[in-house]
């Protein structure tokens, strides 16, 4: 699976360490940035996640930052993008299978590393359940 990744400066560290691990488990992963752990705002590498989720650039993707809300209300700005914000593995899989989320929003200043790595292999592995749920999403556009 092709994967896009982001974070700002509070969530490098565990972007670069889900690269590695997304890699050893045979990903692609295409890296949006920062590479810094200088200051920086977390819109300018969450609009272009987005974007490439829009696309079909990558499939799915992963944003990382301090409390994970900055990039989560960034990346909702942006039709068909649905980012969930998880901060353990029953949320993570329910982001998914009820709100069919296609980005992964991880809150670094508030999960260890291990928890994170559970959320993303917990969020890859879901599947959307469609449903009552399928109705649900249809409502969330109105752009």
């Amino acid at each position: 699976m092709k994967i896009g990744i982001c974070s700002d400066h509070a969530g490098l560290d565990y972007k670069t360490r889900l690269i590695s691990y997304l890699l050893s488990k045979g990903h692609e992963v295409v890296n949006f940035g920062t590479d810094s752990d200088q200051s920086c705002d977390y819109a300018d590498f969450a609009h272009p996640l987005a974007e490439a989720v829009g696309s079909g650039e990558v499939e799915k993707g992963i944003a990382i930052c301090g409390t994970g809300n900055g990039m989560a209300m960034t990346l909702n700005h942006h039709a068909p993008i649905r980012a969930g914000l998880a901060w353990n593995t029953a949320v993570a899989a329910l982001v998914k299978e009820h709100n069919d989320a296609n980005v992964l929003v991880l809150p670094a200043r508030f999960i260890s590393y291990r928890m994170a790595v559970s959320c993303v292999r917990t969020w890859l592995e879901a599947r959307f359940e469609g449903g009552r749920h399928q109705r649900r999403i249809e409502k969330i556009p109105v752009r």
